[in-house]
């Protein structure tokens, strides 16, 4: 079967995506060729776009030209740029429904004493300011594995899947308002997560972010150990202490076993980054697929990235259960609008040089391929950043779009596990939850292939279709949260990649 060298997303769209890159003269439509090069993962037009007129790819605007654009040009940065246009929010209009399966699906899990379901089973070592932060690695080094020699200091404790201390640059120098409580609720959040069977949080003594406040405040009292460095009598004297309450709390946390559990029990984070021009083609509408049948089994996935879903929302606010809901999602788009102009930028600031480079020209182009990663399923509730997530099914959480902010605010939230998509190789993890790379495309998943777990460039390829590659995710998913180490894993990814959201003034 021969593939058509393009893919047309929607019979409205007035420009196609390169599946590979294309030379001068090659046929893009009837009566269409190439007159420029075309990039892998870019836009050629297929018919003639006036100057302000709305380019549209997905059926959707992605942005405006700037210059006559003719057919066979190449659509960039060169000749589209962003413009006002009106967005019909329809509240609730395409709620429907959402059909669940008579037998849900499972996976072996560890159900913790208060009921809840863990997919890990970590020791942690939290910090309430910077500068108690050395003294936590301390304590995590000695009980570090080694992912190239093999060394496992946790031999001995084949169910405890590590020790981690979770750093941060701030706690101290801030304003004791919003953003210590932001900080204090991302705390919570993880000091609370399921995957940590023990937690301790290391203090300096003298810092804002004090740890009897943020106990007090996080309810946090008989959840975990506190210390603080200048109280204990320094930094010798913590790391001594510290060390004694992981090997205190390791025999207990190898005590849990693994259950057959419904995915009901799984909170799915949903990441995108370092997109490219196949994101919204492939890894992301899979990832769709997938969260799709998260939803059916009755489990939970978390939409986030506020930045990357700005001129998509009003696609959202249609599938909002009720029209608080979606008014929720539209006021944190207008907080955006005026954080950016108070800080001197703009939304449209947002995709980064390796974007542009992989085919996205403007934030609307990306918003529009980033929220294909949640499915079609109802909207049933809109969080602040590291909110608790309470209710199941499709959620959205306002976080900033830069990956390691957004994937914390969602692991404080509840995420038992993170699904990465990514176009030009981001490498991460995010302890304590397991983090699951798909690879949008084929030639990057072969360069990358130890830190890719999934290939979706199957899709651009015809090899299969996205409901296919979304099954193949959701049965890794499955896999995962049973235990089986993701590739970022493997490399020990996911403690320096803890980055709580800094508001306001550092002073």
């Amino acid at each position: 079967m021969t593939i058509s060298p393009v893919i047309r997303l929607h019979p409205d769209d007035g420009v196609v995506i390169a599946r590979a890159s294309l030379p001068p003269g090659t046929v893009v439509a009837d009566g269409v060729t190439a007159v420029d090069r075309i990039p892998s993962g870019h836009k050629v037009a297929i018919k003639p776009i006036a100057v302000g007129e709305p380019v549209i790819r997905y059926g959707q605007i992605i942005g405006f030209a700037t210059i006559p654009i003719a057919p066979g040009q190449h659509v960039h940065v060169q000749n589209i740029g962003m413009g006002d246009f009106a967005k019909d929010y329809a509240y609730c209009a395409d709620v429907k429904p959402t059909p669940n399966f008579d037998l849900p699906a499972t996976f072996e899990g560890i159900r913790r004493p208060d009921g809840r379901v863990a997919t890990r089973n970590y020791i942690g070592i939290l910090t309430s300011v910077n500068c108690s932060a050395h003294v936590a690695s301390l304590v995590a080094d000695v009980f570090k594995k080694n992912p190239f020699t093999g060394d496992n200091p946790l031999a001995d404790f084949p169910n405890v899947d590590g020790v981690v201390a979770l750093t941060h640059k701030t706690g101290c120098g801030m304003t004791q308002n919003e953003p210590l409580a932001l900080l204090r609720r991302t705390l919570g959040g993880y000091a609370r997560h399921v995957n940590f069977s023990h937690v301790v949080v290391l203090g300096l003594g003298c810092e804002v972010n004090q740890i009897g406040g943020l106990m007090e405040e996080q309810k946090l009292a008989g959840r975990l150990r506190a210390m603080d460095i200048q109280e204990v009598g320094g930094t010798r004297k913590t790391v001594e202490a510290g060390i004694a309450f992981v090997r205190e709390a390791l025999t207990d946390a190898n005590k849990v076993k693994r259950e057959s559990v419904p995915v009901s029990e799984l909170t799915v984070a949903l990441q995108c980054g370092g997109s490219d021009g196949y994101s919204g083609v492939s890894a992301n509408p899979a990832l769709g697929a997938a969260s799709d049948l998260i939803v059916r089994h009755g489990g939970t996935v978390i939409l986030s990235e506020t930045p990357e879903t700005y001129g998509a929302e009003h696609l959202l606010t249609r599938r909002a259960v009720s029209r608080e809901v979606g008014e929720k999602l539209v006021d944190l788009m207008r907080w955006w609008d005026e954080y950016t102009t108070r800080e001197g930028a703009e939304m449209n600031a947002n995709p980064s040089p390796g974007n542009k480079a992989g085919g996205l020209t403007t934030i609307l182009e990306k918003s529009l391929g980033a929220m294909a990663k949640a499915g079609t399923t109802n909207l049933v509730e809109v969080l602040r950043y590291a909110e608790p997530v309470t209710k199941r099914g499709f959620v959205f959480m306002d976080t900033p779009g830069y990956d390691p902010v957004a994937a914390t605010g969602q692991v404080a939230g509840g995420a038992n596990l993170v699904c990465f998509t990514t176009g030009r190789g981001s490498v991460f993890g995010c302890k304590p939850a397991p983090s699951i790379k798909l690879a949008t495309n084929t030639p990057m998943y072969k360069r990358m292939e130890e830190d890719m777990d999934v290939n979706c460039g199957t899709i651009l390829e015809g090899e299969e279709s996205v409901e296919q590659c979304g099954q193949r995710i959701f049965d890794l998913i499955l896999k995962t949260a049973s235990g089986q180490p993701t590739k970022s894993e493997s490399f020990d990814f996911g403690g320096a990649e803890f980055a709580p959201w800094v508001l306001g003034a550092t002073m």
